[in-house]
């Protein structure tokens, strides 16, 4: 049984901010260190950046502004530099950016087939959707569709139970890896994806052991502390380009943000 969300979700849509954010960060700093969180809603949204780079009120808002398509939203912006103390982790070598326990495991069949599924009605209706499935039962809660044309499609599926709905952030809020099941699947161990530079394990380990599970075909379990140098026997360097590679082939981290590792 697996549930995914689409990228209009609105905690995909703080997901998103967050990505882009970190995407600039990594236009005005090699490896910029940062971490983000997003919390939208209502016409407000509230966005705090604790970066080893300085960032304006006007560039968050053009992000904002871009990815909610609402040019009037209230930007409750706070901007602070890394803890200095958290920072000189990272003085002379690429180190573990924080603790953590990391889980890769393979995908299923239904893990892939739903996803497969929630994009194909991303691509007919990008609006909010969200979408379960558990062995044969397929239920699809999608916004601003009529049901009865999505009953065309998926003659099957339970659809819109309470009836034709709107969605969106006027609707509902939306928070930073609030949405780990639909990002992760069964990998969904501590810390969530979004929002933070390659620096830190959440993102790199994470990625590298869904990454592994899947090569492997095998469950990947890692932990590590911060401050290591190693994680699963090769330097945490290593970790890092290995998901900076994943990163820039999905497109960068506000791309990664619209479906997540599947």
């Amino acid at each position: 049984m697996i549930e995914k969300v689409n990228p209009q979700h609105p905690d995909k849509v703080a997901d998103r901010i967050a990505g882009a954010i970190v995407d600039l960060a990594y236009t005005k700093q090699n490896n910029p260190k940062i971490a983000v969180e997003v919390l939208i809603g209502h016409g407000v949204a509230n966005v705090i950046i604790e970066s080893s780079v300085a960032f304006s009120k006007e560039e968050v808002y053009t992000i904002v502004e871009r990815i909610t398509n609402c040019d009037n939203l209230q930007l409750n912006l706070v901007v602070n530099p890394q803890d200095a103390h958290l920072a000189k982790n990272q003085d002379g070598i690429i180190r573990c950016g924080d603790n953590g326990i990391f889980k890769g495991m393979p995908l299923t069949d239904e893990e892939w087939e739903l996803s497969q599924i929630a994009r194909g009605i991303y691509e007919r209706y990008p609006s909010d959707g969200k979408y379960i499935l558990g062995g044969d039962e397929l239920v699809i809660c999608q916004s601003n569709a009529k049901t009865e044309e999505l009953k065309k499609l998926y003659p099957t599926a339970t659809i819109n139970p309470l009836g034709d709905w709107t969605g969106g952030t006027d609707v509902d809020s939306g928070a930073t890896n609030r949405k780990l099941g639909s990002d992760m699947a069964q990998s969904v161990t501590g810390g969530g994806l979004h929002g933070k530079d390659l620096s830190k394990a959440d993102v790199s380990v994470n990625i590298y052991a869904f990454l592994k599970a899947q090569k492997e075909q095998k469950p990947v379990e890692l932990f590590c502390a911060i401050g290591d140098e190693t994680v699963d026997g090769k330097p945490y360097f290593e970790i890092v380009e290995i998901a900076k590679d994943y990163i820039n082939k999905v497109g960068g981290f506000e791309k990664f943000a619209e479906w997540g590792l599947f």
